[in-house]
């Protein structure tokens, strides 16, 4: 799998409600930022990942303009993505339009493609 057929994965994954943790390099200075929170190191993104999965349903994730660009080891991508979901300890229905962003190096003996960085984020709309 290339970068960017990883990064759809992810996607497809999110969509399924498939654990995402190991879409992520196990290391401690990986990072990931998404709507609500700020995860530094392996461990804080695989716990808040498992906690997402355990308390959302109903994933809809369609990505609008993926481009992904790099080399044999190192890639970076950006995006435009509606999500929606329910959360269900709260018991609400969200919708965004969010901003995706990172980078991903390819990792291990079977040349994985990994995330070392992710953000995620709704743009300001004045008005």
């Amino acid at each position: 799998m290339n970068a960017e057929e990883t990064i759809r994965d992810y996607y497809g994954a999110l969509r399924r409600g498939d654990p995402l943790y190991p879409y992520f390099a196990e290391r401690p200075n990986v990072v990931k930022f998404g709507v609500g929170e700020r995860l530094v190191g392996y461990d804080a993104i695989e716990d808040g990942l498992r906690t997402q999965t355990r308390t959302t349903e109903n994933w809809t994730v369609e990505s609008r303009a993926l481009r992904v660009v790099g080399d044999d080891d190192h890639a970076h991508f950006s995006d435009s993505v509606r999500m929606a979901w329910t959360d269900t300890t709260r018991d609400h229905e969200y919708d965004l339009s969010t901003r995706w962003s990172g980078s991903l190096e390819r990792r291990g003996d079977d040349g994985d493609w990994l995330f070392v960085g992710m953000h995620v984020s709704t743009p300001y709309v004045d008005g």
